[in-house]
């Protein structure tokens, strides 16, 4: 004869250290291992007439990173310099090797296209920030109605005054 058990919900629940630490170790991402995998934090944001990108890239050289605008699309890239680094001598042997070498590319697309001939790009303290101006094209523009209305009358002091006419 088969035995009945009794459902008992907090068998199966976790302890609450048990999920803080699943929840650290599934949410947290190193830095470096963002990096690594080619990502890297940036912020974008608008104004009337452009658009400003603000992109970290700590530990970088303005020479490692190279940024492309086409129409309304940025690509932002950048390699370390684990290249020119690996050419110096072959035939070595690495014990330990903790520094960081790798590269990324983020594109962004914007829903306006941007004069690139205008972008301005500035490199200090490992942030990049570019500024990319808004296509004239894009922009909007005001177009005066013209007819065979009659003129308006003046207003003067908040009261319409009459005008003369021959």
């Amino acid at each position: 004869m088969g035995y009945l058990n009794r459902y008992d919900p907090f068998r199966v629940a976790l302890s609450l250290r048990d999920a803080m630490d699943r929840l650290f170790q599934e949410s947290y991402v190193r830095p470096s291992t963002a990096r690594a995998n080619g990502w890297v934090p940036m912020d974008v944001e608008e104004t009337g007439d452009a658009y400003r990108m603000h992109v970290q890239l700590p530990g970088w050289k303005p020479e490692d990173a190279n940024v492309t605008v086409q129409e309304s699309t940025v690509t932002i890239s950048g390699q370390s310099g684990q290249a020119s680094e690996q050419k110096d001598e072959e035939n070595r042997t690495w014990h330990v090797r903790e520094r960081n070498f790798a590269s990324f590319s983020r594109t962004f697309s914007f829903p306006m296209p941007i004069d690139a001939d205008r972008a301005e790009a500035a490199f200090e303290n490992g942030e990049l920030e570019l500024t990319l101006p808004k296509a004239e094209s894009a922009k909007p523009r005001q177009i005066k109605i013209g007819g065979s209305a009659a003129p308006a009358q003046p207003v003067i002091d908040g009261q319409a005054k009459a005008v003369a006419t021959k």
